[in-house]
C-alpha cells in the first residue's frame, strides 16, 4: 500500500482523469455504488472507479498497480460469493460499458463488458437471433460467459463459452489484448471457463442462432403431486428433442396474476418446459405434465427477451447457491429430490432446483475447461432469503441438497453456481487436467495475481 500522500495525489488524478465516475468512502453514492445482488456482502473498497470506456480501464488498473491496491472487477454484480467488491482495494466497474452491436449477416454480436443479458437478448430479438444467456436478465454477461455459461437455450445452441468467439481484455499491466483461436489462442481457451483470471473483458464476441419462435409451459402443483411431475418431467425432458428445456422446482409461491390468492405464500411444485419452436409444439410436449393434477397451468409464445425476465431473482436479498452435476436421475434420487423441499425456508425466494442438460451441450467442444458438460441432470439449491435469522437454515439447507446428490454426482461443478467452496471446487469446476495448463497462462497474463477476486487459479 503507497503513503496516504501519494494515494490521495492518485486519487485525485483518477477522478481528474477518469471519463466515468469515481467514489470512495464518504463520497455521496460510494454507498449505492458498492451495493451488489447479494445483500449478505458489506465489503468497503477503497475506491470504485464506474468505467465510461476501454481507456477508463486502462487508467483503473494502472492507477491500482500503482498504489499496490487489490482489483474486483464488477459486470452484473450477481457472484454469490460478492466477487466485485473488495475491503480497501479498487473496484472496476463496468456497469456502464452496455453496448451491444448486432452483425445480423455475420451472425455474431459484440457486447461490452457490462452488458447484461438483458442488453444482449433485447439487442438481438429484432432480428431474430439469440444465443444461450443467462435464466435471469439482470445476469452479467462477461463473468457468465468466461464462467461457462448455462441457460435456457443451451441444448439447443450448447454453452455459453461454446458461442464464444474472442475477447477483448485489459490485462494486469495495462495492456489491451484480443483473444480469439487465432490471435493469443491460448489465452482464448483459458477464457472458455477460467473466468476473470487473466484480465478484464472489455467486450466479448459470440456467435448468434435463429430463434424464430419461442414458448414455454408452466405447470404449479401442490407438494404431494411433486414425486409425478418430476418423472413427467424427465420423460418429456428424455424423450423430446434439443430444443425442449426447462427445469423442475420446488418454490414459493408468489403473487403474480396468474397465482390464485390460497397458493400465495405456500410451497409449491412447478415444471417449466421451454421450446425452440412455437406454443403448438410446447402444449404437444407438455401433455405428461398437464396429466398430473395441478393448480396452475400457462402455455405461451412471448418473445425470448421477454421471458428472461419473468424469472429474475429480486435484487437485496440474501443468497447462498450451489450445484452438483449428475451422472442421472432415477427415481431413487427424484424421490431423495422431492423429500428435501420440505426443508427449504418458506415463505422465501429459495427455488430447490433440477434441470436437465444433454443435447448440444453434451455434443459441445470437447477441448474447453469445462468438465461439466458430460452431466445429464443438475440439481441446483438456489437459496434466495430475506431475513437475517433465516441464514443458517437456508445455508444448512443448501448443503444437504448437496450431501443428498453425492450418490449420483460426477464430481464436477459449474461455478458461476458456487461461492467460495474451497480449492477442490476450484480443481472440480476446471478438471484436474486442465488446472495447471490454466495456471501456466495464468503466470504469462497476471503473475502477481492482481485479479483474484474470482475462483482463484493462482500462477504456476
Amino acid at each position: 500500500m503507497a503513503p496516504l500522500s501519494k494515494a490521495g495525489t492518485a486519487l485525485a488524478a483518477l477522478r481528474e482523469d477518469l471519463a466515468g465516475d469515481v467514489f470512495a468512502p464518504g463520497d455521496a453514492g460510494y454507498d449505492e455504488a458498492r451495493r451488489v445482488f447479494n445483500a449478505m456482502i458489506d465489503r468497503r473498497p477503497a475506491v470504485i472507479a464506474q468505467c465510461e470506456g476501454v481507456a477508463d480501464v486502462v487508467t483503473a488498473v494502472r492507477f491500482a498497480r500503482d498504489l499496490d491496491l487489490h482489483v474486483g472487477v464488477r459486470g452484473g454484480g450477481h457472484s454469490v460469493a460478492g466477487m466485485a467488491l473488495n475491503d480497501g482495494g479498487v473496484v472496476v466497474d463496468l456497469r456502464r460499458m452496455h453496448e451491444v452491436t448486432v452483425h445480423p449477416a455475420a451472425r455474431a454480436a459484440r457486447a461490452e463488458g457490462g452488458a447484461t443479458m438483458s442488453h444482449l437478448d433485447r439487442a438481438c430479438q429484432p432480428y431474430g437471433l439469440a444465443t444461450t444467456g443467462g435464466r435471469a436478465s439482470t445476469t452479467g454477461l462477461g463473468g457468465y460467459v468466461l464462467g461457462g455459461g448455462s441457460g435456457w437455450l443451451d441444448r439447443k445452441f450448447g454453452l455459453a463459452v461454446d458461442n464464444l468467439l474472442g475477447v477483448e481484455l485489459v490485462t494486469a499491466d495495462g495492456m489491451v489484448v484480443e483473444a480469439t483461436a487465432e490471435e493469443n489462442p491460448e489465452l482464448f481457451w483459458a477464457l472458455h471457463g477460467g473466468g476473470g483470471n487473466f484480465g478484464i473483458a472489455t467486450s466479448l464476441t459470440l456467435r448468434l442462432h435463429e430463434l424464430p419462435a419461442f414458448s414455454f409451459a408452466l405447470v404449479l402443483a401442490l407438494p404431494e403431486h411433486g414425486p409425478a411431475l418430476t418423472r413427467a418431467y424427465r420423460e418429456v425432458v428424455e424423450s423430446g428433442p434439443d430444443d425442449v428445456g426447462g427445469g423442475i422446482l420446488y418454490l414459493t409461491g408468489s403473487p403474480d396474476d396468474f397465482m390464485p390468492e390460497h397458493l400465495v405464500g405456500t410451497l409449491l411444485a412447478a415444471a417449466v418446459v421451454t421450446y425452440a419452436g412455437p406454443e403448438e409444439g410446447v402444449r404437444k410436449l407438455a401433455a405428461p405434465l398437464l396429466a398430473v393434477p395441478h393448480e396452475v397451468e400457462v402455455v405461451a409464445a412471448p418473445p425470448y427477451a421477454d421471458f428472461q425476465c419473468m424469472l429474475d431473482d429480486p435484487p437485496d436479498m440474501r443468497n447462498y447457491w450451489s450445484a452438483e452435476y449428475l451422472t442421472g436421475i432415477p427415481d431413487e434420487m427424484l424421490d431423495v429430490f422431492c423429500a428435501r423441499a420440505a426443508d427449504m425456508p418458506v415463505p422465501s425466494g429459495c427455488q430447490h432446483v433440477l434441470f436437465p442438460q444433454g443435447g448440444a451441450i453434451a455434443a459441445g467442444p470437447p477441448q474447453w475447461p469445462v468438465p461439466y458438460r458430460d452431466a445429464p441432470w443438475v440439481v441446483h439449491p438456489f437459496g434466495i432469503w430475506e431475513d437475517p435469522a433465516d441464514d443458517v437454515r437456508a445455508v444448512q439447507w443448501v448443503k444437504a441438497v448437496r450431501a443428498d446428490a453425492q450418490p449420483w454426482s460426477t464430481g464436477a461443478v459449474y461455478l458461476n453456481f458456487t461461492g467460495d467452496e474451497g480449492p477442490e471446487r476450484i480443481v472440480a469446476g476446471l478438471g484436474a487436467e486442465n488446472v495447471r495448463r490454466l495456471a501456466e497462462v495464468k503466470r504469462q497474463y497476471d503473475p502477481d495475481n492482481v485479479f483474484r477476486f474470482n475462483h482463484n487459479i493462482r500462477p504456476l
